[in-house]
């Protein structure tokens, strides 16, 4: 089945989103309820990726200069994890930023997904650090 990616607009489509995170940080990785959402979430633009209709993945993107965003909280569902939600969830947020002007995205990646976002041109900044108990590089990509 087709996935499409979908900038979340309705307070439903939102909720598709936070739930997905919930699945994957919070359950999952166990990342603490209180460290998964956080004050960015209300000023964030938030992407779904819906496969026959349902949520399967999401992702935000914040702007962290006025030519900078950045993609957080990108989260797959485990069973749709090699679907492309991922890299389709990440070309949505990159043509976004795009059409606002961005130079640069960047993110926190975990070590594991490090190869994947390569493959989107992503390239690793700096040292690993931990965030949430979890290792992870921060990474840019110039558009």
């Amino acid at each position: 089945m087709a996935v499409t990616v979908i900038i979340a607009q309705t307070p439903t489509e939102r909720e598709w989103a936070f739930a997905i995170r919930r699945q994957v940080f919070v359950l999952e990785q166990k990342v603490p309820e209180t460290r998964e959402s956080d004050e960015y979430d209300e000023r964030s633009l938030h992407f779904v990726a819906l496969e026959d209709g349902q949520p399967v993945g999401a992702c935000r993107m914040r702007w962290v200069d006025p030519k900078v965003a950045k993609a957080e909280r990108v989260a797959v569902l485990p069973s749709k994890r090699h679907s492309g939600a991922g890299r389709l969830l990440m070309e949505a947020l990159e043509t976004q930023a795009r059409q606002e002007q961005a130079h640069a995205i960047v993110l926190h990646a975990q070590m594991p997904v490090i190869p994947f976002y390569e493959k989107l041109g992503y390239r690793v900044m700096g040292e690993p650090f931990v965030d949430a108990g979890i290792p992870h590089v921060s990474m840019k990509k110039l558009i």
